[in-house]
């Protein structure tokens, strides 16, 4: 890693190959439990977007694609608790297999009430794929279906994590220096 954004880095903690490795993982597992049925993705915005882009590449069953945008964090380092639906789907899910893909599940707090909102609309089945798990922060308990990688609780960037809208475009997960978040 290079650039301006790599010097607030204390560390590396995801590669670039380990992250190719594991989407390819997940995307090969998606496909194999979806033979024949068309599953419609649903990205949660904005953090997802980046694994999102990446993991539909590595699923060979046809799929479509929709966006949510929900928040229980704005532009702090931790959770407030209250979950905002910022953009809900164009899609009507009615009858259809729902795979909600997200970037890291952390509290629970988001994840469990967007599931049970996707839920209550009705759809075939509804999963959860999820590039990172840290679950030493859980606090509303959430089953993953298509787990990635376990990470340590720490506050990580990059890859589609952000601090304060920064560091998204990073191409690896590393560990934010702790004096750039308690500012």
């Amino acid at each position: 890693m290079n650039g301006e954004l790599s010097q607030d880095i204390r560390e590396i903690l995801i590669s670039r190959e380990q992250l190719q490795k594991t989407v390819a993982e997940l995307g090969a597992c998606i496909s194999r439990d979806y033979a024949g049925k068309n599953p419609i993705m649903v990205s949660v915005l904005k953090g997802a977007f980046i694994f999102m882009a990446d993991l539909v590449r590595e699923v060979t069953v046809p799929c479509t694609m929709d966006f949510m945008a929900v928040s229980s964090y704005g532009k702090g380092a931790k959770t407030s608790g209250q979950v905002q639906i910022i953009k809900d789907l164009d899609t009507n899910i009615e009858g259809r297999h729902v795979i909600v893909v997200e970037d890291i599940l952390d509290s629970g707090t988001t994840l469990s009430y967007l599931l049970e909102l996707l839920r209550a609309r009705k759809p075939a089945s509804v999963r959860l794929c999820a590039l990172l798990d840290k679950p030493a922060r859980r606090k509303v308990p959430v089953h993953i279906d298509y787990r990635g990688l376990e990470v340590p609780d720490e506050f990580i960037v990059g890859y589609g994590l952000d601090y304060a809208e920064q560091y998204r475009n990073l191409p690896e997960i590393g560990v934010l220096r702790r004096e750039v978040y308690e500012k």
